[in-house]
C-alpha cells in the first residue's frame, strides 16, 4: 500500500499526492468511526448489564489469545476475508476518490485481508466500550493509526527512491511485528490490572 500512494505515483497519474493522502486519511478515520461506533452501539445493551471488570477481563483474554494465534502454533491462522482493495480504482478514478475509498475500507479493518489479531482486538474493545461514542473514539484511533504510515513516503519523487521503500518495508517488518506483540501485551496487562482493581 505504501508503494502505491507516493508523490511519484500520483504525479504519474495526474493527481496531487497531498489531496489523495488527505482523502485516504479522512476515509480511514471515518471508516474506523463508523465501524467502531456501530460496534459500540451494538454492544451497548450487553455492556450495560456487564461489569467493567468483566469486560476488561474478556478483552485481556482475547488479546492474549489473538497474540497466540498470531504466532501460528499448530498451523493456526486468523479468520479473514481474502480480498484487497481494488487496484483498478487507481486507473479509473481521481486520486481523492480512490484515496477516500481505500481509506474507508482499510479504516474498517476487516473488509480486506487481516494480518494481525490486533485488528480484531480493536473492534472487540469498541464493542465492549459501552456505547457508540466510545466505540467511535476507538475506531477513529484505529483508522488514524492504520493510515498514518502513508506519510512516511512523502519524499518519494524519483523511481530510485521507490525501490528504497520496498527495502525499508522489508527491514521494518520484523521490528514492527515485535512492536505489535509488545503493544498487545501492554494492552492485555493494562486490561487485567484494570479488571483486578475494578
Amino acid at each position: 500500500m505504501l508503494g502505491s500512494i507516493t508523490p511519484l505515483g500520483e504525479r504519474g497519474r495526474g493527481s496531487r499526492w497531498w489531496l489523495t493522502v488527505m482523502a485516504y486519511l479522512v476515509g480511514s478515520t471515518l471508516g474506523g468511526v463508523a465501524f467502531g461506533g456501530g460496534l459500540g452501539l451494538a454492544g451497548s445493551s450487553f455492556t450495560s448489564r456487564t461489569p467493567v471488570a468483566a469486560r476488561l477481563a474478556v478483552l485481556a483474554v482475547a488479546v492474549l489469545a489473538g497474540l497466540l494465534v498470531d504466532l501460528r502454533p499448530f498451523g493456526l491462522r486468523l479468520p479473514t476475508v481474502h480480498r484487497q482493495v481494488d487496484e483498478g480504482w487507481r486507473a479509473g478514478y481521481r486520486g481523492w476518490v480512490w484515496g477516500f475509498g481505500y481509506g474507508i475500507q482499510l479504516g474498517a479493518g476487516v473488509v480486506t485481508v487481516v494480518t494481525t489479531s490486533t485488528v480484531y482486538a480493536a473492534w472487540l474493545a469498541a464493542g465492549l466500550s459501552g456505547g457508540a461514542v466510545a466505540g467511535a473514539v476507538i475506531g477513529a484511533t484505529f483508522g488514524v493509526v492504520r493510515a498514518a504510515p502513508v506519510l512516511s513516503v512523502a519524499g518519494v519523487r524519483r523511481p530510485d527512491q521507490l525501490v528504497h521503500v520496498d527495502a525499508m518495508l522489508a527491514r521494518w517488518a520484523a521490528p514492527v511485528r515485535r512492536g505489535t506483540f509488545a503493544a498487545g501485551a501492554v494492552v492485555a496487562s493494562v486490561a487485567l490490572l484494570g479488571a483486578a482493581r475494578w
